[in-house]
């Protein structure tokens, strides 16, 4: 307040010169004779004289011979050519209140309009603006937070970091061999044990800051050791930006979905379970319309076609191929599906041609989901998946290395293929999904059926179920389908992963009678499902299930066995539910969550990229390919794939291979 009054005291000075000069040259002004005037000159003049008149000179003349009080009570009288503006009498009655005796008795006086407003406005902020309100408006005001907040962002060290101790040598070396793991796994070495020491607890409650470990969620940390590792990375203000062979600049979803490419190696009117349960995964997926869907599925020239689709079916564009899938989805879902379909190319529909991932553009390259990612990689010379797009899942559906295990010196390509699969998966994918546990136990994944059955075959079970309470025969060769009046199915297969025709027999309320084993693991707990282990237990289940009635399906069995389910299994297992969780909740940041994949540099992601960079070498030799059982030519599309799907000749878009 008192730099306040100070600031107010040197204004009047100001004041008090320029009113002196004003004062000086009006008393040396004199008005000119007027030879000759004009009516609108007049009139100007006339216009101007009642606001010249309402200057109140004589409020003037009385504050030139004022006497004025200064330190020490001592009064002065100011000569009259010396006006000060902080000798003026200070009149609080306001306007309109004329005339009247100031607080000391002086006679008062009516103020001049603009200095009565400035005291006006000095009174309302003594009166209304005390100390503390002053101080308060001024802590509370949203730029001096701004400022307070950059203040504490340049500060070198955290508030936490002196709480936070340092790691020691025994957790570095046991953070080392983690990170060595993908390299032990492709030279054999399995399951490195932890090499933590027994302080490891005790440091790991230390690093939490206030010691609330509540706060930590345990899906965003995945052990102690990282936990550990990223408290003490947080203390410090250390990120880490990215990898050695990661590309970090990817897709950012402008709109609220996100876009989901499901990419397959095989199509329709192949019946096979790559070309079936693909395309129910999109349509389910597309009718919660949460993300969008594109389906990729391969293209084959004519030629290949009559070689792999039945009844000799052919079709002579694209276009063509897609009317008769979504017909047949339709048909069998009894809704109209709202997704994508792209084609990419293949021959024979076994082996990928060219880069798959050329065919979904950089906006729409978000969340990838690769059915079979052994098979569309393994010859794959194009760009990494998980470079390309944000999020790659892998869905394993064919256990090959018991089928590679039965060919020629299989034992010798099982070897090379486990090693290759092991590659694949940790350079391509973020997670895996294997159906069963008889598939191959690759890196990054974990065990869970994500397929569902054809809704027409689950109508059949409850049609058959409503039937039988009616007292109707149930299973009686008077019905239409072939596939109704059977009672029991066998599935003595150990090579399945999945079967598909088990799950549609449980399905239409049959008894399965299978062999107990990892690929049936999913069947067990279903009441008509009946498995054995020698053939002694073999000939028993059957007998039993010929001698019996199949137990009819409760509506939660019947739900486990649909689509939807699956659908819903496969969002939480495949963390498609926690990204858009995270979409929803990117407003709203919990503050005390510890994510350690961008505070921590990861070797493990350097090895990948290493391999995949090795992978890409290797499929990219034509004479390795052709060693190892590559399709002559396959590397890159052909002139008949061009013109099929109107794309750049080949030597226009692969010029290097083609000269």
């Amino acid at each position: 307040m008192k730099d306040r009054a100070n600031s107010f005291k040197n204004l009047a000075s100001s004041f008090d010169r320029e009113l002196e000069n004003f004062i000086n040259s009006a008393s040396s002004f004199s008005v000119p004779a007027i030879k000759s005037t004009t009516n609108s000159e007049i009139d100007f003049v006339k216009k101007l004289q009642p606001k010249l008149i309402r200057i109140d000179l004589s409020a003037i003349r009385n504050a030139i011979v004022e006497e004025a009080e200064v330190d020490g009570g001592e009064r002065v009288r100011v000569g009259k050519n010396r006006v000060r503006f902080r000798e003026f009498k200070w009149d609080w009655k306001g306007e309109g209140e004329g005339e009247g005796e100031s607080d000391d008795g002086e006679e008062g006086f009516k103020d001049w309009e603009p200095i009565r407003a400035l005291k006006t406005k000095l009174k309302d902020f003594e009166v209304k603006k005390s100390p503390d309100e002053i101080f308060g408006a001024w802590k509370n005001n949203e730029l001096v937070e701004k400022l307070k907040s950059s203040l504490k962002a340049f500060r070198w060290e955290s508030q936490d970091s002196k709480e936070v101790p340092p790691l020691d040598v025994p957790e570095l070396l046991a953070y080392f061999v983690r990170q060595s793991e993908p390299f032990l796994d492709q030279l054999g070495v399995r399951k490195v044990g932890s090499l933590c020491s027994k302080r490891k607890n005790q440091l790991l409650l230390h690093s939490l800051s206030g010691g609330d470990s509540s706060v930590i969620e345990s899906d965003n940390v995945n052990d102690e050791l990282d936990l550990r590792i990223a408290s003490v990375l947080q203390s410090t203000g250390h990120h880490y930006d990215g990898g050695f062979w990661s590309d970090f600049v990817k897709h950012n979803p402008s709109d609220k979905k996100r876009h989901v490419a499901i990419v397959t190696t095989a199509s329709l009117p192949w019946m096979t379970g790559t070309a079936v349960n693909p395309l129910f995964r999109a349509a389910y997926l597309a009718k919660s319309a949460k993300q969008k869907v594109t389906l990729l599925v391969p293209w084959l020239c004519k030629s290949d076609q009559e070689l792999v689709y039945p009844n000799k079916l052919t079709f002579n564009s694209p276009e063509e191929q897609e009317l008769y899938i979504k017909n047949w989805l339709e048909e069998r879902t009894g809704f109209k599906a709202d997704f994508k379909i792209f084609f990419t190319l293949e021959r024979r529909s076994i082996i990928p041609t060219g880069d798959t991932t050329q065919f979904i553009s950089s906006k729409d390259a978000d969340i990838a989901i690769l059915e079979e990612p052994e098979h569309l990689n393994w010859y794959h010379h194009g760009k990494r998946w998980t470079d390309k797009f944000n999020h790659v899942v892998g869905v394993v559906h064919t256990n090959y290395l018991e089928y590679i295990k039965r060919e020629k010196n299989g034992a010798l390509q099982a070897f090379f293929v486990n090693h290759i699969n092991n590659l694949i998966a940790r350079a391509h994918c973020h997670k895996v999904l294997r159906l069963s546990a008889a598939t191959q136990d690759l890196p990054k994944s974990i065990v869970c059926n994500v397929h569902g059955v054809n809704p027409k075959f689950i109508e059949i079970g409850e049609k058959l179920a409503s039937e039988r309470a009616a007292g109707q025969q149930a299973f009686s060769r008077e019905h239409i389908s072939w596939a109704r009046w059977y009672k029991v199915f066998i599935n003595p297969s150990v090579s399945d992963v999945l079967c598909t025709a088990t799950a549609e027999a449980l399905a239409m309320g049959k008894f399965v009678v299978c062999a107990d084993h990892p690929s049936n693991e999913f069947f067990t707990s279903f009441p008509n499902c009946f498995t054995y282990k020698t053939s002694e237990e073999f000939v028993a289940k059957v007998k039993e299930a010929l001698a019996k009635e199949p137990q009819p399906l409760t509506p939660e069995q019947r739900y486990r066995l649909s689509w939807e389910a699956a659908t819903e299994r496969f969002m939480e297992h495949s963390d498609l539910e926690k990204l858009l969780e995270m979409d929803q909740n990117r407003l709203k940041p919990n503050k005390n969550t510890m994510i350690k994949s961008v505070s921590l540099p990861n070797l493990s992601d350097m090895v990948d990229g290493g391999m995949a960079f090795a992978h890409f070498c290797f499929t990219g030799s034509e004479l390795l390919r052709l060693a190892t059982g590559a399709i002559p030519g396959s590397r890159n599309y052909d002139k008949q794939h061009s013109k099929d799907l109107n794309l750049l000749p080949p030597q226009v878009d692969d010029p290097i291979y083609h000269w």
